[in-house]
């Protein structure tokens, strides 16, 4: 009688190499994709420690001196509204907080730049800047409003260095409508008897171009949304529109594809 034989089973083994289904990060890999990637991006976008702590350290004397000296509206005057931003900017490194301060200031502080320039070569071109050649006024102080020349290189620079936020236009033009309409209807009118020798009045030109006394040529309403409108348009819309062509080009230099909204 032969015997039935029975055959011998064997266990499938499992093969990394037959294995054809998708890949799954481990949790560990993703870690360390994700700290890769953010040290890239510091390396890329960070600024350096020296200007966080210097821009900071001249804010911290600004703030309470101008508090003092002029009062508390003088920070609705949009360059000191840029100040603030451009302080958040530096320690968080967000470019919405620098463009729209960029978007702000740029054009009207190149013009401060202009006559200061020409100031310095006899040759004022608007008068804006007659106050930092008046010996009247302390060096500490002139020093201090010195801002308004290097603020705007400043901020292109950081732009540049970490990109600029196309949301920055109607950002800031949001802010500069609500501190036109806030230095209209709550500060002081050129010509009204101040509080104080320093008080800010006609804050933000929305009286007219006069710190003496309110322009004539048109009704002050009709002054005020010229200059709501005006602005943005004049001013605003060719800084942005500037600003994002050179970050594209930027982009497209080294290669990153993401843009801001």
């Amino acid at each position: 009688m032969s015997g039935i034989v029975t055959p011998e089973r064997t266990t499938p083994t499992k093969s990394s190499s037959n294995n054809t289904g998708p890949h799954l990060p481990t949790s560990k890999e993703q870690s360390t994709t994700a700290q890769s990637t953010t040290a890239r991006l510091r390396t890329t976008a960070r600024l350096p420690l020296a200007l966080k702590l210097g821009y900071t350290a001249f804010m911290a004397v600004l703030i309470p001196y101008y508090w003092i000296e002029y009062g508390p509206t003088n920070f609705v005057y949009f360059c000191d509204i840029a100040l603030f931003l451009t302080l958040a900017a530096v320690w968080t490194e967000r470019p919405l907080l620098a463009s729209m301060a960029a978007v702000g200031i740029t054009i009207p502080q190149m013009l401060w730049q202009v006559d200061f320039l020409g100031n310095l070569m006899n040759v004022p071109v608007t008068g804006m800047t007659n106050y930092m050649f008046d010996p009247e006024i302390s060096i500490f102080a002139r020093g201090l409003s010195f801002f308004h020349f290097w603020l705007p290189i400043l901020l292109i620079g950081i732009v540049v260095k970490i990109g600029y936020d196309r949301r920055a236009f109607w950002a800031w033009t949001i802010v500069a409508w609500v501190a036109m309409l806030v230095s209209y209807f709550l500060l002081p009118v050129p010509g009204d008897a101040l509080e104080y020798a320093n008080q800010p009045h006609n804050v933000n030109y929305v009286y007219g171009m006069s710190s003496e006394a309110p322009q004539t040529i048109m009704p002050s309403w009709t002054w005020l949304s010229m200059m709501l409108a005006g602005l943005p348009l004049a001013i605003y819309l060719p800084t942005h529109s500037l600003l994002a062509w050179v970050d594209t080009r930027r982009r497209t230099a080294t290669g990153n594809s993401d843009s801001n909204a």
